[in-house]
């Protein structure tokens, strides 16, 4: 009776512990989220099998399954958890920068299992800004400082030795510390000014390697509205797939995020129409000018709306406005990626929460994000006889779309026609095509839940050769 009452509870661990991990849990049952508010939150998984999310103004979150957070820490003032007596720690960062708060951090693993933080601050005005690095051994800290690296907005030489222009030299905020694929690690960085630029680092120190200046220029110059860079390889297809945030953070500022991808870790990135992102920055003498970049890059989100259509119950339906300063992960266990950013909400002013969707790669090798947050599902393939109905279909576009866009109705019919669009579709166990108006789009059918009717649902998400996305919810009113 002992053994068969060990026996048992062993199985009931091991039922919970799949059910927690991502990907693992039951497919089609309610989820349940548990929310937390990180300002541009990165990502972390951590060997004691939380997933953390750090993000600005000392502000930290973590969990097991992407839809129940904790939050761990909120402000970098009395009682951040992160740093102990965080206002002295830094201080010469916060001295610099003329501010009492930080930006967008990163956390890395260096070789002996420590914790770097990459910590930055920026007086937000003017790009006087301070990046160094704290390391702790758990990662939830407390971490040490250790020092400042760089510095930008001084008046004088920078760190190529050449006087400060803010116009091509970076802001050096918003930091993101990665791996390639040979094990070799990189920071990329910057916001806005003189661009998003990429520094090799030493994995034993956590410094940059000696000798590298600002490093090398990746895109951006005279002040664009380009910030928040994160890099992610995927072993799937070799490629390191560079995210951005185009446009303004605020509820109106149509933040959008948007990848372009290169065979390697420093680049050159190339969007979807094969355009060198080097390229994409304000004419000379220009400021905030969104027309110059609006062309550059693969649009994967920017503000939303799903509208309900006739019998469906929720007729008061929340839309996503200026999400972006996203992260990613890739989960080789169950070859799963997320990606993970905070948004805004429509009618909600100024308040935001973090978001994690599910993306997969189309048939060109594209991130292609679910409509809707993760929710455990597995990405198995759709029944041929599921996917046809009627779709709230919702068409990002390219622009910097300050408002939600709104969804509109289309049939996609068994025998491959639409009813409500001028066009066809196709589709089979890996991948989908969508023509609308003789625009062609790649993608793929997933199964994934509808918060807003509650209701889980057959959707599709897919991409246009121009950097388009194009999103597709399966209605389901009430028989």
């Amino acid at each position: 009776m002992l053994r068969l009452g060990l026996l048992a509870l062993t199985l009931v661990a091991l039922t919970l512990v799949a059910l927690l991990a991502p990907g693992r849990a039951m497919a089609y049952e309610k989820p349940v989220f548990t929310e937390t508010s990180v300002h541009d939150p990165s990502i972390i998984k951590a060997n004691d099998g939380y997933y953390y999310i750090f993000g600005s103004h000392m502000a930290a979150a973590r969990s097991l399954d992407l839809m129940g957070w904790e939050t761990l820490s909120t402000d970098a003032h009395e009682g951040c958890s992160l740093v102990e007596n965080v206002q002295e720690e830094m201080r010469t960062a916060l001295t610099w920068a003329q501010t009492d708060t930080f930006w967008a951090p990163s956390v890395q693993v260096l070789d002996d299992g420590r914790y770097a933080m990459y910590y930055c601050c920026c007086r937000g005005d003017s790009p006087l800004s301070a990046l160094g690095l704290a390391i702790a051994d758990r990662p939830e800290g407390p971490y040490r400082d250790q020092g400042v690296f760089l510095y930008s907005g001084m008046t004088g030489k920078g760190a190529d030795g050449a006087w400060y222009d803010a116009t091509k030299h970076p802001n050096v905020v918003d930091p993101h510390a990665f791996y390639d694929k040979n094990g070799r690690m990189w920071m990329v960085y910057g916001s806005y000014s003189g661009g998003i630029f990429i520094l090799e680092m030493d994995s034993a120190t956590g410094f940059p390697v000696e000798g590298q200046g600002w490093g090398k220029k990746l895109l951006g110059r005279n002040h664009s509205r380009i910030e928040g860079p994160f890099i992610l390889y995927s072993p799937e297809t070799d490629y390191y797939y560079l995210f951005l945030s185009f446009g303004g953070l605020d509820s109106n500022g149509g933040y959008n995020i948007r990848v372009a991808r290169s065979r390697n870790p420093d680049g050159p990135y190339e969007d979807s129409k094969g355009q060198d992102m080097f390229q994409c920055g304000g004419k000379p003498g220009t400021f905030f000018n969104d027309a110059d970049i609006v062309g550059y890059g693969v649009k994967l989100m920017g503000g939303y709306q799903f509208m309900p259509v006739s019998g469906e119950p929720n007729r008061m339906v929340v839309g996503y406005l200026s999400p972006g300063h996203n992260s990613a992960i890739y989960n080789p266990e169950t070859n799963q990626y997320f990606l993970v950013f905070h948004t805004r909400f429509v009618n909600s002013g100024q308040a935001h929460s973090v978001r994690v969707h599910q993306f997969a790669l189309n048939e060109d090798g594209w991130p292609v994000v679910l409509p809707y947050r993760y929710a455990g599902e597995t990405m198995e393939p759709i029944d041929a006889d599921a996917r046809p109905g009627l779709y709230k279909v919702i068409n990002h576009m390219t622009d910097i779309n300050t408002k939600a866009r709104r969804s509109t109705e289309i049939t996609l019919s068994a025998d491959g026609t639409l009813n409500g669009a001028v066009g066809s579709w196709t589709a089979d166990d890996s991948y989908m095509e969508i023509i609308i108006d003789g625009t062609a789009y790649s993608g793929v059918f997933a199964k994934a839940y509808d918060s807003q009717q509650s209701v889980w649902t057959e959707v599709f998400t897919a991409l246009s050769a121009d950097g388009a996305a194009l999103w597709g919810s399966k209605a389901r009113p009430p028989r």
